[in-house]
């Protein structure tokens, strides 16, 4: 059970002066820790990608505390935008919509597009409101890496470059929001998150998956992101022991995250048995990451995750995070291509 923290009033106070001024405060929500700027400061924009290193194309999601602010930002709301925002908001859904014209293009990458969500972290809630405005967060994180679910972790990681971290306790769900894009009559899939397909078809009926030809930009769409700095490898099922064994017989450590315990007792493997459980496997799957990713090994290697719906986020944050760093291997085929079909 993920306990649910709210802010103290001097913390809130202390982080809305600072984003009123300009200054970065990351705060929690549902899915990871967001790094935040006001949403309407050019100055705190800039700052956002400067810390995280990310390319000013990368257009940042604007959180708000109710869905009664959305026509601040998005100059058309389509009926199938307002079914999804009155369906899943406060919630993990982003909505790409038309971006209004005093939306900052720092925040949509220079696209005539706006991503907006309504976060439901009550420690988000409590700062949207106090704020009174929007607030442009991308994760928590440098640019490409592991998205933070903890305080710590944005404190290990950015330290004093953000001057408030608001510390909601651990994310509950874990993995970033699912993205749908909802411009020109149609509705799109962008990035797959907790809300699945088959829940966005129950509200709206048809909808598109992956990017088109005139699709905007969304966050955390690059092919490589979410990504340790050690090598990441996705092995079949029942090849994780056994290549687990054999790289680790000449020295090497080798870091494994699987949804079982070893059968066996190996020196040089690091081991972690995230369960079988998709909740509390999403929920823990960066942290875990961050632990392996501290444990000195030569890589990493990930059990494949169960080839249903329900998994699809797992499978796609899995499969960037291995697309980041090719692993080539003269002693294995299979790892040279990163066993990704």
């Amino acid at each position: 059970m993920v306990k649910v923290v709210r802010a103290t009033q001097a913390e809130l106070d202390a982080a809305v002066l600072a984003l009123r001024d300009g200054e970065l405060v990351a705060f929690p929500t549902e899915t990871v820790y967001g790094l935040g700027a006001h949403a309407a400061h050019p100055a705190a924009l800039r700052k956002v990608f400067e810390v995280k290193g990310r390319p000013v194309s990368h257009p940042l999601i604007v959180h708000l505390d109710s869905p009664r602010f959305l026509t601040r930002w998005a100059r058309e709301i389509p009926v199938a935008a307002e079914k999804l925002a009155e369906r899943f908001w406060p919630g993990p859904l982003t909505l790409v919509l038309p971006r209004a014209d005093n939306v900052n293009e720092l925040v949509t990458g220079g696209q005539d597009t706006v991503a907006v969500r309504v976060p439901a972290h009550p420690m988000a809630q409590q700062l949207l409101t106090a704020f009174g405005g929007g607030i442009a967060a991308p994760s928590a994180n440098r640019y490409g890496r592991i998205s933070p679910t903890r305080a710590e972790h944005v404190r290990d990681e950015l330290g004093d470059a953000v001057h408030v971290v608001l510390d909601g306790g651990e994310c509950k769900l874990g993995l970033e929001s699912t993205i749908v894009a909802c411009l020109g009559g149609a509705v799109r899939l962008l990035r797959p998150g907790s809300v699945t397909l088959t829940q966005l078809r129950r509200v709206v009926g048809d909808v598109l998956v992956g990017p088109a030809p005139g699709t905007p930009r969304a966050p955390g769409s690059n092919a490589t992101h979410y990504a340790p700095s050690t090598p990441l490898v996705i092995v079949p099922t029942d090849d994780i022991e056994t290549l687990a064994e054999s790289l680790s017989e000449g020295g090497q450590r080798i870091a494994v995250l699987a949804q079982r315990p070893p059968l066996g007792t190996y020196r040089s493997v690091t081991w972690i048995n995230a369960g079988q459980r998709l909740e509390s496997y999403a929920r823990d799957l960066y942290a875990n990451l961050r632990t392996l990713d501290k444990a000195g090994c030569v890589r990493i290697l990930v059990q494949e995750v169960p080839a249903e719906e329900r998994w699809d986020a797992v499978r796609d944050r899995l499969r960037r995070a291995a697309a980041a760093a090719p692993v080539q291997d003269e002693d294995s085929d299979s790892l040279a291509i990163g066993l990704l079909p």
